[in-house]
């Protein structure tokens, strides 16, 4: 599929993903596309959250708001993890005050060894629609970014049925069923894989992989029951580079940065900066890891600890980020502040 999209004006991101040497860290934000924004909120009380995920116009509208308001150096096409499950049978809806709620939640093996991943792209192509429309109203300010959940982090709300803090339900069937569990893995591997090729072949320039919840495995549990299908993902998206976002796992970072194939890392604001070079010997672009909830702190000392956080990085192999996505009840002006000290870094030198 050819598309003629605009050329891009502002590359750092890309170039710092290559790890050339930058002026200064390019900058944007996990889930800057909506709720902190008082624009987004319009649109909030108007139509329900997948109507807003599923209508291309909408997606696309609500990923550029936050280029408008803060000017980061890339945008994210506004979607969710979900999409993958809802594709492969699992009705998902969002229940305000509890999160996502699975109203068939996979409970039995018969259940597990039901999913299949067939025709994911077909099912979910208002996603791609979404981004092809978006790159081009975009009209080469930044790169956009497209994103997938990862298999443990899916197969955690598949079997838990909502959200949770320890996903039990997830872990027990895991260890009584691994057959089973497995199969279910393999599934989301592929359909994520198919998933995300077809998100390149809209327009995103780079994709980004969550494991949110992969820090709940123990070292061992991660290397069999994320780690193998992290690395079949990456490996098989060649086009564009692959942020990898394991968020817990610091246990696992010299082997993702080894093994992984990721163009770069995102890293949790419970890492600290030299502990992530020394684990990675500095060989990666590493992205975070502001903790979101210090975005709540007066203006001066956003833009202080977000200036130390640079210089313990360094500008070279960087991504300026939050640590996990922004909070509903930021204050656009922090968000701004956070924003704008990155882009000023040089200037501070």
């Amino acid at each position: 599929m050819n598309h003629d999209f605009p050329k891009l004006k502002n590359d750092l991101f890309l170039r710092a993903l290559k790890g050339e040497d930058v002026e200064r860290p390019p900058v944007w934000m996990m889930r800057q596309a909506g709720r902190y924004l008082p624009q987004y909120m319009v649109l909030r009380k108007k139509y329900t959250f997948f109507e807003r995920v599923e209508t291309p116009e909408l997606a696309c509208e609500i990923t550029i708001q936050p280029i408008d308001e803060l000017e980061p150096d890339a945008a994210i096409i506004f979607s969710d993890i979900l999409t993958v499950p809802q594709a492969l049978g699992i009705d998902v809806d969002l229940v305000k005050g509890k999160g996502p709620v699975m109203g068939n939640p996979i409970r039995t093996v018969d259940d597990a060894f039901a999913i299949l991943a067939e025709d994911v792209p077909e099912k979910l192509s208002h996603v791609m629609d979404a981004i092809t429309l978006t790159r081009k109203e975009l009209n080469g300010r930044v790169p956009l970014i497209g994103f997938a959940g990862a298999p443990w982090t899916l197969f955690c709300y598949m079997v838990q049925g909502e959200g949770s803090k320890n996903f039990d339900k997830a872990k027990g069937f895991l260890f009584q069923h691994p057959d089973a569990a497995r199969h279910v893995m393999k599934e989301l591997t592929k359909a994520t894989i198919d998933y995300l090729k077809a998100q390149v072949e809209a327009g995103a320039q780079v994709v980004q992989l969550f494991d949110s919840w992969s820090g709940l495995l123990s070292p061992e549990d991660f290397n069999e029951w994320a780690m193998p299908y992290l690395m079949e993902i990456t490996k098989a998206i060649k086009d564009v580079p692959v942020i990898l976002f394991a968020k817990g796992s610091w246990y696992a970072l010299e082997r993702l940065s080894y093994k992984s194939g990721a163009t770069a890392l995102g890293l949790d604001w419970t890492i600290s900066p030299e502990f992530a070079r020394e684990k990675t010997r500095n060989d990666i672009v590493l992205q975070g890891n502001f903790d979101p909830t210090r975005l709540l702190s007066p203006i001066p000392e956003i833009e202080r600890q977000t200036k130390r956080m640079i210089d313990r990085f360094g500008t070279r192999n960087y991504i300026a980020n939050l640590g996990h996505g922004i909070l509903p009840h930021i204050p656009v002006d922090h968000a701004r502040a956070f924003v704008d000290t990155v882009k000023g870094y040089e200037k501070q030198k």
